[in-house]
């Protein structure tokens, strides 16, 4: 159908539902995905959630394929000009401008969409999607239920706050700093999140176990290893870092994550050449769950996807710079629950690693502390508040995380 991508789950299932998101970076996707494969967990044979991206995907018009297509870019060359844009933006009088202009051209893709198989719920995992959603509900689906699962941290934009949605599912400290107080013309919020994927649910690994999975990847068993990564954009100067690390310390092993930045990958593909093994350079993965389990440290930005994958592994985290505007807090959040530290440039970040690479104890603190921050269950929460919108009945039998989300 125009505007769809795929779906996930099962065809078969009763209960049609439409996912609204976008691939500007890879955290809005990832838990659209996160939260469908839950559902299917939970309620197997019940739901078929289809995912559509009215900016970017199949169908959508060709600005908004361009300016979304700028992200990227933006936040590698001049985040300082993406942060500019967000905090233009963040009003209800700007959104108010936006809605009636750029993003009125993703409304017929979302509307054709719902057309093709009305859903009993049309939910959004991007913050530019949640008016698009009660558009496509009004146009397409009277009567549905339209939600937004909000997947940044602590920093909220206008555009998550005023889309009109019936629901708002948003984490912990991003619903205690933006909740708007009860009234006749408030949505309805509830607390969950962010949502990861199926294999992130399971927690952190044993150290015999941790040995066993490194060994399996292609890296030595023991010895300290650290994770870069910088999205699914490969954001967060990535190469400085891991070339500086490198050529620091020889008993280290480092695997750099470079999601869908191809000319960083080579870069660093020819550093990786003259490491003598110890620098592993991969594009975007699937299983991101992996490489996290086995890290020490994970040294990135302060993007919310990351940060949720790896408290869920419970792998401390190394954080060097943030996105201005939406992932502005998540450094506090994190350094403040004692689960990382902040490195704000090359040497502090060699400094730091220098005197955790022999205080084993320090790094299992952090390593716990992680662990305490993390949220597995949440994609469960969020699948089930989905299934209590549409009154489907959960399967008594279906499995649950081990722990719970707070």
């Amino acid at each position: 159908m125009t505007g769809t991508e795929r779906t996930v789950g099962q065809p078969t299932t009763q209960v049609p539902l439409l996912f609204l998101t976008a691939d500007t970076g890879g955290g809005h996707r990832n838990a659209a995905e996160a939260v469908g494969h839950a559902l299917d967990l939970a309620y197997p044979g019940r739901f078929a959630p289809v995912l559509c991206d009215p900016l970017g995907g199949p169908g959508s018009a060709w600005l908004l394929r361009w300016v979304t297509g700028l992200y990227g870019p933006a936040i590698r060359v001049a985040p300082w000009l993406w942060g500019a844009v967000y905090y233009a933006c963040n009003s209800r009088v700007a959104m108010g401008v936006l809605r009636r202009t750029l993003l009125r051209l993703a409304d017929r893709t979302a509307a054709d969409a719902a057309k093709a198989h009305p859903p009993a719920a049309i939910v959004s995992f991007h913050p530019l999607t949640g008016t698009v959603a009660v558009a496509a509900r009004d146009r397409a689906a009277p009567g549905a239920p339209a939600m937004t699962v909000v997947t940044d941290l602590v920093s909220l934009h206008a555009a998550w706050r005023y889309a009109d949605v019936d629901l708002t599912i948003a984490p912990a400290a991003c619903a205690a700093r933006h909740q708007p107080p009860p009234g006749p013309d408030r949505g309805r919020w509830a607390v969950a999140g962010p949502p990861v994927a199926r294999d992130l649910r399971t927690g952190p690994l044993r150290d015999g176990e941790r040995a066993a999975l490194r060994r399996s990847l292609g890296l030595a068993s023991s010895g300290l290893v650290i994770l870069l990564t910088g999205g699914g954009e490969g954001s967060g100067g990535l190469a400085r870092r891991a070339a500086a690390i490198v050529r620091r310390f020889a008993d280290i092993q480092v695997v750099a994550v470079c999601g869908r930045n191809a000319a960083l990958k080579r870069r660093l593909d020819r550093l990786a050449a003259r490491s003598g093994g110890r620098l592993i350079v991969t594009g975007f993965v699937h299983d991101m769950a992996d490489w996290l389990r086995c890290s020490d440290l994970v040294v990135t930005k302060s993007g919310p996807g990351t940060i949720a994958e790896a408290t869920c592994c419970g792998t401390p985290l190394l954080l060097t710079s943030h996105v201005p505007g939406q992932e502005k807090g998540n450094t506090e959040l994190v350094t403040g629950a004692g689960a990382g530290r902040r490195v704000p440039g090359v040497r502090p970040l060699i400094a730091e690693i220098g005197r955790l690479r022999h205080d084993g104890a320090t790094v299992e603190a952090m390593r716990s502390a992680s662990a305490r921050l993390g949220r597995p269950a949440a994609s469960t929460e969020i699948a089930e508040l989905i299934a209590g919108l549409v009154r489907v009945r959960p399967v008594r039998s279906a499995m649950r995380p081990a722990r719970d989300s707070a």
